[in-house]
């Protein structure tokens, strides 16, 4: 890590760029080579991305890649329980930032479904997320400055049934951010084939370099859940 004194493990693989774009770049044509090896093994494959601000570069990026995007199908590392067209979905900002251009033919399998809580909603949407294959071909997570991932929010309700149940789905209720959610589960999540971090800045270094320093309490930091197994992170300042 050229940024850090923490010592990487050997099954960690960094990647750092000056430039914020030029990230992006990288992480889009990983990730399309990714799928395109998935592809080249079977008839469809499937990915999982995370919402925030910080994906929007990476989204662009990704929608110009030549991969067979009609075999592809996207779903979600998790989604505000909020309607699709509302500026909070995450499914509103996939449809916006990556199922355009190239990838305008790739399917997407949203997390929200018709139900007017998270918990009255989670069979359905597990029942969705069936039609896509398991498990995921490439997983891109994203993290908080407080060491959540997807909706896995230390302290949070449902986090220990989100961090245990072999189920795929599991609803929360943040304490300190807005809307219920629906969240993938560390089952489903970790599950995936490929699994890349992307961050950006120096403060989620930092909070990148603690989560490493001390795995043991994944409560307390989420992200350490996937940090100890085969993933790569791409930052940059």
């Amino acid at each position: 890590m050229k940024s850090s004194e923490t010592a990487l493990p050997d099954y960690i693989d960094w990647v750092e760029t000056d430039d914020r774009l030029l990230l992006a770049s990288r992480l889009a044509r990983q990730v399309a080579d990714w799928l395109k090896t998935a592809l080249q093994e079977r008839d469809r494959a499937s990915l999982a991305v995370s919402g925030g601000k910080t994906p929007i570069n990476f989204f662009s990026a990704l929608s110009q890649q030549d991969v067979p995007w009609s075999r592809v199908d996207i779903t979600l590392a998790d989604e505000r329980w909020v309607s699709g067209d509302d500026e909070a979905s995450n499914e509103r900002l996939v449809r916006q930032h990556l199922l355009r251009h190239k990838a305008q033919e790739a399917r997407l399998v949203g997390l929200k479904v018709e139900a007017d809580k998270p918990e009255l909603g989670v069979e359905l949407c597990e029942q969705r997320l069936t039609t896509i294959r398991w498990p995921l071909d490439v997983l891109v997570l994203g993290m908080g400055s407080d060491g959540h991932t997807a909706s896995l929010f230390p302290g949070t309700e449902g986090l220990a049934e989100a961090l245990t149940t072999q189920r795929r789905c599991q609803p929360i209720y943040p304490l300190d951010a807005p809307h219920p959610r629906m969240t993938l589960t560390r089952t489903a999540l970790a599950g995936a084939r490929h699994k890349a971090l992307h961050i950006e800045g120096d403060e989620k270094l930092a909070v990148l370099e603690e989560a490493l320093e001390h795995q043991d309490r994944i409560e307390l930091m989420p992200i350490r859940a996937f940090l100890q197994e085969n993933i790569s992170v791409f930052w940059a300042p």
